[in-house]
């Protein structure tokens, strides 16, 4: 950083913790406007509304009906849900 900035100092590699996220593999029913996309879970008959997450969407990463994808899930409202894994 170049000096007399005013941003912190951040550490490359801290993440947000994942405590109390609920994590299903889920098969994607439909895409939906503005990145949207509707899952369907297997283990849990539970269908959410799930948008990318943003490590996804940075490495443009490509998700059609059809996938099998990991959905994070929280506990609050569990109709909505991030999307963190497409599975090969």
């Amino acid at each position: 950083m170049r000096p007399g900035g005013s941003r912190p100092d951040r550490t490359r590699g801290e993440r947000q913790s994942n405590e109390g996220k609920l994590e299903f593999q889920g098969l994607v029913t439909e895409a939906l406007p503005n990145a949207m996309f509707r899952v369907t879970c297997e283990t849990e008959k539970l269908d959410v509304l799930a948008s990318i997450s943003g490590r996804m969407r940075r490495f443009f990463i490509k998700i059609l009906p059809g996938d099998r994808v990991t959905v994070e899930v929280s506990p609050y409202d569990p109709n909505r849900g991030r999307i963190t894994y497409r599975h090969k």
